[in-house]
């Protein structure tokens, strides 16, 4: 028997022991699990669950949408730039943040955010606010943080990608005479989709899955379904009604994940490019 099959063997039984879980009925003040019930899942249409699962979908999308725009100049610089120099800075730069731990990089964008911080600190001083801007415990401060996590790991699936096409189509495209601009929209887009592709269903499921930088960050006033799950569960000890809140997540994650796979096929398809 192979490792990845006993890996995915003890997957799948984790996956089913939570979704029973999520069947029973909770027992209050005992870490013992009642009959079956449905009650779980029918009492997620609570605003604060409804909440929590908007919460997610959208910083998962947003943290998606600007670690792409952010990470693609980044990586086609690193792959394109001829200087070696200035390409192992872009690298450095990109990739150094995966060694610091997503609790380190979390801990100092606490740093900057405060209201003690280095941007309110340096906008005091220029004179441009008189009292602190409320960065921590947002919905913007935790999107910033979570772009941050994210973008090395969207920068190297990007490079990866972008390193894989050949030269010669741009060549060819220029030689046609279509500019910069319309090669780069035209040629070295569409033929880097598959990397966009990856990229994109990466980040969006490592971000709707965080839970240390919406906790830190958010302090609680950003509910997200990883902060309820660990509220449920070790707070309230309500172990069915995190377990439902799990597998409705999961669910709710798939779902996004298969409808992102069809709109990028379809952008690899309007390019020209699609199988």
């Amino acid at each position: 028997m192979s490792p990845a099959v006993v890996v995915a063997f003890c997957i799948c039984v984790a996956l089913v022991t939570v979704f029973q879980y999520s069947l029973r009925a909770y027992v209050p003040g005992s870490l013992d699990v009642g009959g079956l019930t449905l009650a779980n899942f029918t009492g997620l249409n609570k605003p604060i669950y409804l909440g929590a699962f908007w919460n997610t979908l959208l910083l998962s999308i947003e943290t998606t949408f600007f670690s792409l725009l952010v990470a693609y100049p980044l990586a086609y610089a690193m792959v394109r730039v001829r200087n070696r120099a200035l390409k192992s800075f872009i690298l450095i730069v990109s990739v150094t943040p995966l060694f610091l731990g997503e609790i380190v990089r979390t801990y100092s964008w606490i740093i900057v955010l405060g209201n003690n911080g280095f941007i309110n600190t340096v906008l005091r001083k220029l004179g441009v606010i008189e009292w602190p801007l409320e960065l921590m415990f947002t919905h913007l401060g935790v999107l910033v943080a979570l772009v941050h996590v994210t973008i090395p790991i969207v920068v190297l699936m990007l490079a990866t990608a972008i390193s894989h096409i050949d030269r010669d189509y741009e060549k060819a495209a220029q030689s046609l005479g279509a500019g910069p601009i319309r090669t780069f929209l035209t040629v070295t887009l569409p033929l880097s989709m598959p990397g966009i592709l990856a990229s994109v269903t990466t980040a969006f499921a490592w971000t709707f899955s965080a839970f240390a930088t919406p906790q830190m960050i958010g302090g609680g006033r950003v509910p997200t379904v990883s902060t309820l799950v660990y509220q449920l569960g070790f707070s309230s000890m309500n172990f069915p009604l995190a377990a439902s809140l799990s597998v409705s997540g999961l669910a709710l994650t798939a779902v996004a994940l298969w409808l992102l796979g069809r709109v990028t096929r379809r952008l690899k398809v309007i390019g020209g490019h699609g199988s």
